[in-house]
């Protein structure tokens, strides 16, 4: 009967597939979100431990929640639902995660004593983007209880225009068996919901107070709620606003002195009615498994607890096939205590795929003062950023994005997302290009995209006041176009997915096995990106004309907008030292070297699809950045770049803080082989007493004075994201001709080495990937679970090794 099932499955899921490929592929359609039905569910909530909706705007929500209810004093601190720093876990994520197909993750809550796994799969099937399944279990702990008894509710919510309604009939005494809803909305058409009553295997508390006779905990608790809209993502406040009742009318009815027992207390009403948000609880005793199983009514049959089985076999099989195909662990790390590590950070990289709508806050003043133009500008914008009346909501909007943190950072962030995608690039490049065009529809007339993306209440909850207005003139280093140049490189070079097993394969590969889809997608774009391109020549440029700077070009400089004496939030680098004071004659090193990586992407494009006359603009833009890094930002006597600025006497300076800012022509690979300055900046690098340390590179030498001062955030630490560009930037140095070729081999070896083994470790300790790592002692510091940028230690891990004579170049 499952072979049958199985076959009968894959033929349906071929066809459907055929037919997601026939889609209108129009890149700027407002319909793209629902062109392939395979990306239309996830747990696209990643900064709840678990929670699924689809890529629609005010839709059908989930969530699940969870607590350890033995005792009076605890249960409130003992709910999980938002994922939480420092929140008693001993680490929990994706072990393995396909966007398209599903995955396995487990949390491993310490604090309440129990591991949960949530196992969710999708079904193909139907006209409204298939159905979806998800396992939940628990597993009590080596130190839990002989009686663990954990308290599970799943809830289900219909935002906007819908319905969503229990099909069970009311029970004062709760549901036996399966926990049946019914619901219908425009996009999703009709649907059904189950919550199983699990195996045979669950056990509940046992009946030890005359309460649990009108509540029994050997049944399923159903409540149903009508919630405002706005206030649906509250969810674990509602929950607790509604248990407090039930909770004071228990104490009211049996007195504190004959209380019933924290299981029996803390539970929800039995009350089956009409409502948009309905919670289902469930009391073990225990080890647990149940499974929620959504239905899309289009499908040819409702999908089984033996249908999710097969799913989730055949999900695990895919993606170990997949995975060893691609991002397999290369020497010195193919050994098999990597392979879980590995697999490990990219499901988590690609299992903090998020969809978000909302409103956002935004300064569209354009006062003057934001041209920071004068000396002490930054006392100008700070007295004008308080003037309010021009703060104002817009949207809504809504973006599909990879995020950094699912505790601390689950929203959007634009310079991350570049590097979030160049892993998951090499998975699956349409999911990349979605992903990358859900950003440049956030572009306005002007060319600007907002640096962060605080969608609507829900994302504000996690952002400090004072930085959720977005500044139209506020930039941000432009790393999406690194993938551009990565679809490029692709594009040059002979298909990997021939021959693939993966029946999805033409799905992932569709702009790389047709490459005129690709050139249609760019061109659909590039109206967006040159308008976005010019944006930061018009918004970031560069004072050198006033000040008689020597360069071959009086054009091509350029500054960050947004500056304080304390920092550069716009550079991304926030706390790395700068000139001092701040002045508007300044020059930024970083930025020039991203204009330049940008513009060579901008001319690959326009070379791509065929547009000459900008191909020639381009090179002659690229060309005078290139000669412009080295007349306005290096400096002789110290040998290295810097940023420059303009003394008491107008003229113009260099200072130099030696650290990631020094190397930014090489980290965006505008050094050649042959670049006289190369040498130094292999020095710097390498230099124990400087960059160099047993863990990475570090962001700033180890003889500054500002070293480790202050915030600390970007003046010691080891980060991913740059480590990694020094990684490519040395690998493909050693695969080209020149007088440093045998050392960039060497460096690249030893760095690679270093960072891999460091991270690796400390997530074996700690059971976390870090925000950044201590140049002193390797240890994983500030955002635990930064599964975003740091997973770029996977891309790390499979490329090649050079020492072993491996010279084939990858796609990096």
């Amino acid at each position: 009967m499952i072979r049958l099932w199985r076959s009968s499955a894959l033929a349906v899921f071929i066809c459907w597939l055929q037919l997601a490929l026939a889609k209108d592929q129009t890149v700027l359609s407002e319909n793209t979100k629902l062109s392939n039905e395979t990306l239309l569910w996830g747990p696209y909530r990643p900064n709840l431990y678990f929670g699924v909706r689809p890529r629609i705007p005010k839709s059908l929500t989930t969530g699940l929640l969870w607590a350890k209810v033995d005792s009076f004093t605890e249960v409130q601190n003992n709910f999980r639902h938002t994922c939480e720093q420092h929140e008693g876990m001993a680490g929990y994520g994706w072990d393995e995660y396909d966007v398209r197909l599903g995955g396995r993750q487990t949390i491993h809550d310490a604090g309440n004593k129990v591991d949960i796994t949530t196992e969710f799969v999708k079904i193909p099937g139907g006209s409204h983007g298939g159905s979806w399944g998800v396992r939940i279990k628990g597993t009590p702990r080596e130190d839990a209880p002989d009686h663990l008894v954990t308290s599970v509710i799943f809830y289900a919510a219909m935002e906007g225009l819908g319905s969503l309604q229990i099909s069970n009939e009311a029970d004062d005494l709760g549901v036996e068996g399966t926990v049946r809803m019914e619901g219908s909305s425009n996009e999703l058409g009709d649907f059904a919901m189950e919550v199983t009553e699990g195996p045979g295997g669950n056990r509940h508390p046992p009946a030890s107070h005359k309460s649990s006779a009108s509540k029994p905990l050997d049944r399923t608790i159903v409540s149903s709620l009508q919630v405002e809209e706005a206030n649906i993502w509250q969810a674990k406040a509602l929950l607790f606003q509604h248990m407090k009742t039930e909770v004071d009318q228990m104490i009211e009815l049996y007195g504190n002195e004959n209380a019933p027992p924290p299981w029996q207390i803390f539970t929800i009403a039995n009350n089956i009615r009409e409502g948009n948000m309905h919670l289902v609880q469930k009391v073990f005793d225990g080890a647990f498994e149940f499974d929620v199983i959504y239905s899309s009514g289009s499908a040819p049959e409702p999908v089984t607890s033996q249908a999710i089985s097969g799913a989730i076999e055949s999900a695990t099989k895919s993606f170990s096939e997949r995975f060893s195909r691609l991002l397999a662990p290369k020497a010195p790390f193919d050994k098999t205590k990597y392979q879980g590590f590995a697999r490990s950070m990219f499901s988590n990289l690609i299992g903090g795929i998020g969809y978000f709508y909302g409103d956002a806050i935004v300064d569209r003043s354009y006062a003057p003062e934001y041209e920071e133009e004068n000396e002490g500008f930054w006392e100008e914008t700070a007295e004008a950023r308080q003037r309010h009346g021009a703060v104002k909501l817009e949207g809504p909007a809504e973006l599909y994005t990879s995020i950094p943190s699912r505790p601390f950072f689950p929203r959007g962030f634009l310079w991350d997302e570049g590097f979030h995608l160049i892993p998951i690039a090499d998975w699956d490049m349409d999911l990349t290009l979605d992903i990358v065009k859900s950003w440049f529809n956030l572009i306005d007339d002007d060319g600007w995209i907002g640096r962060e993306q605080i969608l609507g209440q829900e994302a504000r909850s996690k952002v400090p006041a004072e930085f959720q207005v977005q500044y139209p003139h506020y930039a941000n280093p432009p790393t999406l176009f690194l993938i551009f140049d990565s679809l490029v490189d692709k594009l040059q070079k002979p298909s990997t997915a021939k021959g693939s097993a993966d029946p999805l394969e033409s799905i992932r590969s569709a702009h790389l096995e047709k490459p005129e889809n690709a050139k249609d997608y760019l061109r659909a774009l590039y109206p967006l990106l040159k308008r976005h391109y010019f944006w930061f020549r018009k918004t970031q440029w560069g004072d050198v004309k006033t000040y008689d700077r020597d360069a071959f070009s009086t054009k091509e400089a350029y500054r960050w907008r947004g500056r304080t004496p304390a920092h550069i939030l716009t550079s991304g680098l926030d706390d790395y030292p700068r000139p001092q004071p701040p002045h508007p004659g300044e020059l930024h090193t970083d930025l020039i070297s991203w204009m330049g990586m940008m513009t060579r992407s901008m001319r690959r494009i326009a070379e791509t699809i065929g547009e000459t006359d900008d191909v020639k603009e381009f090179q002659g833009y690229e060309n005078a950045i290139i000669r412009n890094i080295d007349d306005l930002h290096w400096d002789e006597k110290a040998q290295t770049y810097c940023d420059a600025t303009i003394d008491d006497y107008e003229e113009s300076i260099h200072v130099c803080h030696k650290g990631y800012i020094s190397i930014f022509p090489f980290l965006t690979g505008l050094l050649p082989a042959d670049s006289p300055r190369l040498g130094a900046v292999l020095d710097l690098i390498s230099d124990p007493e400087e960059m160099w340390s047993p863990y990475g590179l570090r962001s700033l030498s180890l003889s500054s004075p500002n070293y480790g001062t202050g915030e600390n955030y970007w003046r010691s630490p080891v980060w991913m994201n740059i480590n990694y560009l020094a990684v490519k930037a040395l690998f493909d140095l050693s695969q080209s001709r020149g007088p440093h070729q045998q050392r960039t081999s060497r460096l690249y070896t030893d760095l690679r080495k270093t960072l891999v083994d460091n991270v690796f470790r400390e997530w074996e300790r700690t059971g976390f990937a870090w925000e950044q790592y201590n140049p002193e002692t390797g240890e994983g510091q500030r955002t635990q679970h930064f599964t975003g940028w740091t997973s770029l230690v996977v891309k790390i891990m499979a490329m090649p090794d050079v020492q072993s004579d491996e010279r084939l170049r990858d796609e990096l």
